[in-house]
């Protein structure tokens, strides 16, 4: 059971809280005994006293449970057969009795999903089918849901589901809402960690240092913003084939009637069709016009736009991305918005127009250095229109080098790919030997066309 970050602290683990049990002398030299032993990494020999313990005195300190994890895990690992299925049992039943004598320190939601992917990792041992692995999940995800938060459990939850279609143990729409109800999820978690992660990052943009405590902090809400990628990545793979077009338009043919006024499931429909890329087909535009009807809001504005800029009215399309931008009220998701309304005019070549969304999105979403790539390509793409020479014109690589440099700066997951793309400019932009044969070293160069602004040659 992991502990959350707030409470990763050993001293919380080794205080005897005197009044909650009784004073138990026995109990207090093997709680002793088994975390002397525990520090060493001897986990056999602190499994004698630390069962002691457990058994007469189970309320007496939390070190029980938050050591007995890492004791019974070593258990399992080094077993096998019948003695290893009861350590895993065992380890179920000691999360379940850490919830029940500490509830403040243990969340179901957590203790079921933890459950669940220990099942999961001893699935052959076991003998798990996917039904069992779904159900454990789908009890965190009904009984708790707001700390059911691992992402590694809810890939599992949703291939489950998608296993046990494959072996017609479930039809394709559960597959289907389980997706979306998953997608939902993922997308909750990395609002509240990107909101978490923009103050950290605003902070330091003003020139503020962060203490040692928000370093940690910072460190923590960028894995799991990495991990929330990565399976949401994964989620989509594994549904593959399943969720394309030939499935999707006959599925919501026969449903469009049942549900055309349901604005949940119009949402998930209209979200699948564009994800999928089936807006050619006039069901998309059936299911955008009932969402719009049914629940305008900053979404159904976004695909009304989409339908629009497809049929070549792009002044009209503008006027609804203008539209569910003013709608949208939330930081996050309109910080989203911005960057797909950016996407959008950049690929139509309305590069000014498109910087200024992904500005926008940047000052809603900081930690998200998508935009300065976006914004450094249409910089690399506009080099040859900027330019009065062949130095000049080139010169603008130095320009979105240095703004794809900025992605890594303010989005750690981005780094690496901020890395090369900032290496790829630079060797595009002039080199040493034509900055020397010009003798414009330290000259500023300054762009006459949508781009503005200006570089400073390199000084050899």
């Amino acid at each position: 059971m992991k502990t959350k970050i707030t409470l990763i602290l050993v001293a919380l683990f080794m205080s005897v809280n005197l009044g909650f049990a009784q004073q138990d002398e026995e109990c207090m030299t093997n709680l002793t005994i088994f975390t002397d032993y525990y520090k060493s990494k001897k986990y056999d020999e602190a499994y004698e006293p630390w069962m002691k313990v457990r058994n007469k005195c189970p309320k007496f300190n939390r070190a029980i449970y938050a050591y007995g994890e890492k004791i019974l895990k070593h258990k399992i690992d080094n077993s096998t057969g019948a003695e290893q299925k009861a350590y895993i049992e065992d380890l179920k039943a000691l999360w379940n009795k850490a919830l029940e004598y500490f509830p403040s320190h243990y969340d179901l939601g957590e203790v079921l999903s933890d459950i669940g992917l220990l099942m999961y990792d001893n699935r052959e041992a076991l003998g798990v089918t996917d039904k069992q692995l779904f159900d454990a999940f789908d009890k965190a995800y009904k009984q708790d849901l707001e700390n059911f938060t691992s992402a590694k459990g809810l890939y599992v939850y949703f291939t489950s589901i998608v296993d046990m279609y494959k072996a017609g143990q479930a039809p394709i729409q559960d597959v289907f809402n389980k997706y979306d109800d998953i997608s939902d999820k993922i997308e909750k978690e990395v609002g509240n960690f990107t909101e978490k992660l923009n103050k950290l990052v605003t902070k330091e943009e003003s020139g503020q240092k962060l203490s040692s405590k928000e370093e940690k902090y910072k460190k923590y809400y960028e894995d799991s913003l990495e991990a929330y990628d990565k399976i949401s990545g994964s989620i989509d793979t594994y549904l593959g084939q399943l969720a394309n077009c030939e499935n999707l338009i006959p599925l919501y043919k026969k449903d469009f009637e049942t549900y055309k006024n349901d604005a949940v499931w119009l949402k998930r429909a209209v979200n699948r069709m564009y994800n999928k890329e089936c807006t050619d087909d006039p069901l998309y535009i059936e299911l955008v016009k009932a969402y719009d009807a049914t629940d305008p809001s900053a979404d159904t504005k976004y695909f009304v736009a989409t339908i629009l800029f497809n049929q070549g009215k792009d002044n009209e399309a503008m006027d609804y991305l203008k539209q569910a931008f003013d709608l949208q009220t939330d930081t996050y998701k309109k910080g989203k918005l911005a960057e797909k309304i950016g996407s959008i005019l950049k690929k139509k070549g309305r590069y000014g127009e498109a910087r200024g969304y992904y500005r926008e999105s940047l000052k809603l979403n900081p930690s998200n250095g998508r935009p300065h790539l976006s914004i450094a390509a249409m910089y690399a793409a506009s080099a040859n229109n900027c330019g009065d020479t062949n130095f000049n014109k080139r010169a603008m690589f130095w320009y979105a080098a240095q703004e794809a440099l900025k992605a890594g700066k303010v989005d750690a997951n981005l780094k690496s790919a901020a890395n090369q793309t900032y290496e790829s400019y630079m060797a595009k932009a002039p080199s040493r030997s034509e900055i020397f044969s010009c003798s414009c070293s330290g000259e500023v160069i300054k762009f006459n066309c949508w781009t503005g602004g200006s570089v400073t040659v390199p000084s050899l």
